[in-house]
């Protein structure tokens, strides 16, 4: 690889892939992609950089101390991009042990590698080097519909086996900047959709539930509020707190784009309406179904992103409205994909969770 190289942990996954292939067409420095390839990580979201020389994919667990100290020093990079995470809330509740491991058990073990790590650097590799660590809103809990949106300083409130986990590894990776003096960065991001997205999630399951015909659930009364914001634009974001963020800082990173889910869900609908005129069954909200609600389910979030856009100045390029139409396009064009990741197990953890 070369000399100058950044750690991408969990790159197969939605996020990271999506990180990798604008940080390669956007950046000069290589990648290293780190990823266990569990159910939602795909190294063929990533095919069009495979063979880039500036990129190398392996395979590993960030619970591995010993792969991850070789890793280092092997491949010595200037940054960590750490997306690699558990993070279906659904699966939490009813596993939450694989959250626990590798949310909290495996940012400790990189925290403590990366500490070992760069206490061995001298000079400007010292100084330059970076920790950035991915986080999610839900560490904050829920919101009231008249409550401020989320910032750098809302007292975290976890609700959910998932939250509490990621809660956890922000508290861990904020711990090691004041006792250890380790130069981390923290983002903290609203629900994310776009390209690669697996399809459990939200947007991606109604797109493809309704191109098929098959009944879309919502859970309760689809009245719970989320900011969505445009893959793209997150990952232009994170880019911009690697290089221009104060270390120890947290950066909340938000669309500003609050919708409710049941609203979120006639969008799709009314664009696959227009786009899918002859599918089984038009117009395509008519397949709505509301289902029995999640446990713990959060209200509202809501995340004010003030100070990355007047400290770094960063703002999301995408509407909703513009966004969730290249999501749609996207996933009505890469029909393969879909199918190799919509296997026999994803269609049992579907009848499973919500009884379709």
């Amino acid at each position: 690889m070369q000399a100058d190289t950044i750690l991408v942990t969990g790159g197969a996954g939605f996020i990271g892939s999506n990180f990798i292939l604008q940080w390669l067409a956007a950046e000069t420095a290589a990648v290293i992609n780190l990823d266990k390839l569990t159910y939602a990580g795909n190294p063929a979201n990533l095919a069009n950089v495979a063979s880039d020389r500036r990129y190398r994919f392996l395979q590993g667990d960030i619970c591995d101390r010993e792969f991850i100290a070789e890793l280092l020093i092997t491949h010595r990079p200037r940054a960590i991009v750490h997306f690699a995470a558990e993070s279906h809330v659904d699966r939490s509740i009813h596993g939450p042990d694989d959250f626990i491991r590798t949310n909290l058990n495996g940012t400790f073990s990189l925290l403590e590698e990366s500490r070992a790590y760069w206490s061995g650097l001298s000079g400007a590799a010292h100084d330059q080097f970076r920790f950035l660590h991915v986080s999610t809103d839900e560490v904050y809990g829920s919101l009231g519909a008249n409550d401020p949106a989320f910032t750098e300083n809302t007292r975290y409130a976890p609700n959910s086996p998932y939250s509490a986990s990621k809660a956890g590894s922000d508290h861990l990776v904020r711990a090691y900047f004041h006792t250890y003096g380790l130069p981390v960065l923290t983002t903290n991001c609203s629900n994310n959709y776009g390209p690669f997205q697996f399809p459990e999630k939200l947007i991606p399951l109604v797109i493809l539930h309704a191109i098929s015909g098959k009944p879309i659930p919502i859970y309760g009364d689809g009245q719970n509020v989320r900011d969505w914001l445009y893959v793209a634009d997150h990952c232009e974001a994170i880019r911009t707190v690697l290089s221009k963020g104060r270390t120890g800082e947290t950066y909340n990173i938000g669309g500003r784009n609050e919708l409710k889910n049941l609203d979120v869900v006639r969008t799709i609908c009314s664009t696959l309406d227009e786009l899918r005129p002859n599918d089984p069954v038009v117009p395509h909200q008519n397949l709505i179904k509301f289902v029995t609600d999640r446990p713990g389910h959060d209200r509202r979030y809501a995340m004010d992103a003030s100070k990355i856009e007047s400290e770094l100045g960063w703002k999301p390029r995408e509407t909703f409205e513009t966004g969730i139409r290249k999501t749609v396009q996207w996933y009505l064009e890469h029909e393969a994909w879909v199918q190799s990741v919509t296997s026999g197990s994803y269609r049992q953890w579907m009848a499973k969770q919500y009884s379709l």
